[in-house]
C-alpha cells in the first residue's frame, strides 16, 4: 500500500471554523439544548468552549443594610454551571460569570475581551405580545454581538438532521444588504470546511414594493400581465446577482445551487430550508441604531425564522 492510498483511508477531521465558542445560558431548557447541539456539531475538533451566565441584580438583597458576606447568587450559579457541564465527555469548558443588569451588553463585552469566534444561543421562540412584553435578549444579541451568532430555536432538531458532526447542506439567504455581504465569506468557508452543498437563496416579494408602478385602473387582465412581467424581470435580475455573489475562482466540493423565490421573507426561507433539508441557515442581520429597541419589534423576519426553523440559524451582523 502506498502512502497516498494509506492517507485516503484515514478519516479527515473537519477544520475548526470557530476556534473559540461561547455558549450563553440562563439555565433554561432552551439553553441546555443549545449547549448539547453545539457540542454535537463540534464533534471531536479542538475548538475551545466557554459558557457564560450573566447574574442579574438580586432584589432579595438590594434593600438590606447588611447583605450577606457570601454572594449566594454567584455560588448558586456556579453550582448550576458545573452541573451543566459535568457530563460533557473529553471537553474542558471554561466558566464565565459576570454581573450586569444588561445581559446583551455583558455578553458582547466578554466576546470582545476573550476573542470569541462564535456565540451560541438557545431561544424559546416567544412571539407576538409575549415577545413585545418580555423582550428578547437573543434577538438583541443578533444585532449587538461583535461575532457571528448561532441560534437554536425550539424546533431545531440537530440530532435528527445530522449524520455526524459538521454541516452537509447550507442555505445562504441573502437580501444583498450589508449583513448578507458580511455573512458570505463565512458561509463559503463553512461550505469548504464541511464539503457541504451550498444553496444561495433570494426572496422577492409577491407584489412590487410600490403598487403605483402597476396600472391601478387598468382591466384585471392588463394588471395581471404587468405583474407577471415585473416578476419575470425581477427574478432574472435577482438570479444574476446571486451568481455574482461568488467571487471568481471560488471552488467548492459540490456545485452551488441558485434559487430565487416569490414569497414573504420568513415563509420563503423556511420553505426552502425544508425543501432542501438543510442543516444550517446563514443570513445577515442588518445592524439597527438601537439593538434593544429593534429586539422588541414583534414578528421581525429574523425572529420568525429562528423560532420556526428545524435547524440552527447562523446570523452575521453587518
Amino acid at each position: 500500500m502506498t502512502v497516498a492510498e494509506f492517507k485516503t483511508q484515514i478519516p479527515v477531521k473537519p477544520q475548526i471554523a470557530f476556534p473559540h465558542v461561547l455558549i450563553a445560558t440562563d439555565f433554561s431548557e432552551a439553553s441546555q439544548r443549545a449547549l448539547c447541539s453545539a457540542l454535537t456539531l463540534a464533534g471531536d475538533t479542538a475548538a475551545e468552549f466557554s459558557i457564560i451566565h450573566v447574574l442579574q441584580p438580586d432584589w432579595r438583597y438590594a434593600t438590606l443594610e447588611n447583605p450577606p458576606e457570601i454572594d449566594l447568587q454567584r455560588v448558586d450559579a456556579e453550582q448550576q454551571l458545573k452541573s451543566l457541564i459535568q457530563d460533557v465527555p473529553h471537553r474542558d469548558i471554561h466558566i464565565v460569570l459576570v454581573r450586569n443588569p444588561h445581559v446583551a451588553e455583558a455578553v458582547a463585552s466578554v466576546i470582545n475581551e476573550s476573542d470569541v469566534d462564535l456565540l451560541v444561543l438557545g431561544t424559546r421562540g416567544r412571539g407576538g405580545l409575549s415577545k413585545l412584553a418580555l423582550g428578547s435578549v437573543a434577538e438583541e444579541l443578533l444585532r449587538l454581538a461583535p461575532c457571528p451568532v448561532m441560534t437554536f430555536g425550539p424546533k431545531a432538531d440537530v440530532a435528527s438532521r445530522l449524520h455526524g458532526p459538521g454541516f452537509h447542506s447550507i442555505l445562504f439567504a441573502t437580501d444583498f444588504g450589508p449583513g448578507s455581504i458580511a455573512a458570505l465569506p463565512l458561509t463559503l468557508a463553512l461550505a469548504r470546511t464541511h464539503q457541504a452543498k451550498l444553496i444561495l437563496l433570494h426572496m422577492i416579494p409577491p407584489m412590487p414594493a410600490t403598487a403605483g408602478s402597476l396600472s391601478a385602473y387598468a382591466p384585471p387582465a392588463a394588471a395581471a400581465d404587468e405583474l407577471e412581467e415585473w416578476e419575470t424581470a425581477t427574478r432574472k435580475r435577482a438570479l444574476q446577482r446571486l451568481k455574482q455573489c461568488l467571487p471568481k475562482g471560488t471552488e467548492l466540493d459540490q456545485a452551488p445551487e441558485y434559487v430565487v423565490g416569490t414569497d414573504f421573507l420568513p415563509e420563503g426561507i423556511l420553505t426552502a430550508a425544508d425543501r432542501f433539508k438543510v442543516d444550517l441557515i446563514v443570513m445577515g442581520a442588518n445592524r439597527a441604531g438601537a439593538p434593544r429597541a429593534a429586539a422588541h419589534t414583534p414578528w421581525s423576519a429574523v425572529h420568525e425564522i429562528v423560532s420556526r426553523a428545524a435547524c440552527p440559524v447562523l446570523t452575521v451582523a453587518g
